[in-house]
């Protein structure tokens, strides 16, 4: 069997570290991958919709199984699906909950899906007038993807009217801005819960904690994930019976109601409070980091799980009673400008799972290519423990700049 995944991230080398156990796999494509995949198959460059559907056919992959949004928002399974081609993923019409926030927070209101008050904006100065009447803090988002750095929480009128002229006006996240979104803020603690979808049912994995602003303690800007634990400590069974009641049940029948059936994932972005769970995001794919911590805790054969979910068929997802941490070491600068091209070292050293991201071999080198560079995932009885292991081999792998938050899975 020959199987592509499209991507370059920890996400996809957590994906080819799981897949790589089924001798039922031949030959395993990525694109464009990284120096994880560069090593358990081969690395292509093929990009878009079309030079990928053209690659499919030519090498007659068997499966494809797509990482990140942008392919699945340009409708790659749609492309793929006119020419019989396996595809796990969701259609672009399913992709929009998570290509177009607006979109999204439209079907959350129109299935009363429990989520923060929101007002959509299309035009910059409703938008400001807007927010000169709103109390403080408030949370904008650009519409479109951004990379999951298009939201901010504005603490002031200032900040607020400096968010939305960046957005709308300076375009810094370019088209994703057009469409803003001014949200109230809700307080309490995220949780992340992705769900397989077989097209008439969803199927979730374990709860998952994720660290998304740059610095210890939860402050500096929103990155695109600097940790993830699972299963997340804090949210309990009481949290599950409200998310399962009033965001993922409705969800379903929302997705049925709009003939908007799929065969991929969900990602369920979540916002425990005093007042129970709000669904803050629909992604419509595999988190990153999230997916680095649910599948080395997932006992089930992955591609039996993607198939039966192709064929329609229920499945019982079962994991380990473990604990995993995963810590990103990024380049220095990340979320905001770095350098590239240094040496990374030991990492051969490390007694932890090492997933590289943006990170390339050079020869007998590895160096680095982007900003989150490469994950460390340890499992083990306690959290202490997976803690422990991922900061010890942070000690040990070194690279010019890098840099790491100090508080991943300290509870």
């Amino acid at each position: 069997m020959r199987v592509l995944i499209v991507g370059n991230g920890g996400r996809e080398s957590a994906l080819a570290v799981k897949l790589k156990e089924d001798s039922r796999i031949s030959k395993m494509y990525f694109a464009k991958g990284n120096a994880t995949t560069d090593k358990l198959g081969q690395n292509v460059y093929e990009d878009g919709v079309e030079q990928l559907r053209n690659f499919a056919i030519k090498e007659r992959i068997d499966l494809t199984i797509v990482g990140p949004e942008a392919p699945l928002v340009d409708g790659i399974v749609d492309e793929f699906n006119k020419h019989n081609l396996k595809i796990f993923g969701p259609r672009k019409r399913a992709a929009d909950l998570e290509g177009s926030k607006a979109f999204s927070k439209k079907f959350m209101q129109t299935n009363n899906i429990k989520t923060a008050k929101a007002v959509v904006f299309d035009a910059y100065q409703d938008a400001i007038d807007y927010v000169r009447t709103q109390q403080f803090p408030l949370v904008i988002k650009a519409s479109g993807l951004a990379g999951g750095k298009g939201v901010v929480i504005a603490n002031n009128l200032t900040e607020a009217e400096s968010t939305i002229h960046s957005f709308m006006i300076d375009r810094i996240y370019g088209d994703a801005g057009i469409q803003v979104i001014v949200e109230e803020f809700l307080k309490g603690f995220e949780a992340s819960i992705i769900a397989f979808s077989n097209g008439a049912k969803l199927f979730p994995c374990v709860p998952v904690k994720d660290y998304k602003k740059v610095g210890s303690g939860e402050k500096g800007p929103n990155t695109g994930g600097m940790g993830s634990v699972a299963p997340n400590p804090d949210f309990t069974d009481e949290h599950y019976k409200d998310f399962e009641a009033n965001i993922l049940t409705p969800t379903l029948a929302g997705l049925n109601a709009a003939n908007i059936q799929f065969k991929g994932f969900i990602f369920f972005g979540l916002m425990v409070t005093n007042n129970g769970v709000y669904l803050l995001e629909y992604n419509m794919r595999l988190g990153d980091p999230e997916t680095q911590v649910i599948l080395p805790l997932m006992e089930n054969n992955l591609l039996d799980v993607i198939n039966d979910c192709l064929d329609g068929k229920d499945v019982e997802l079962r994991f380990k009673d473990q604990k995993a941490v995963c810590l990103v070491m990024t380049s220095g600068g990340y979320p905001g400008k770095f350098d590239t091209g240094f040496e990374i070292k030991n990492s051969e050293k490390a007694q932890t799972q090492v997933l590289f991201a943006g990170a390339r071999n050079s020869g007998d080198k590895i160096k680095t290519s982007g900003g989150r560079v490469l994950s460390l995932v340890a499992t083990a009885d306690t959290y202490d423990a997976a803690r422990k292991a991922v900061y010890e081999d942070a000690k040990t792998i070194n690279f010019d700049y890098e840099y790491y938050r100090d508080d991943i899975g300290k509870f």
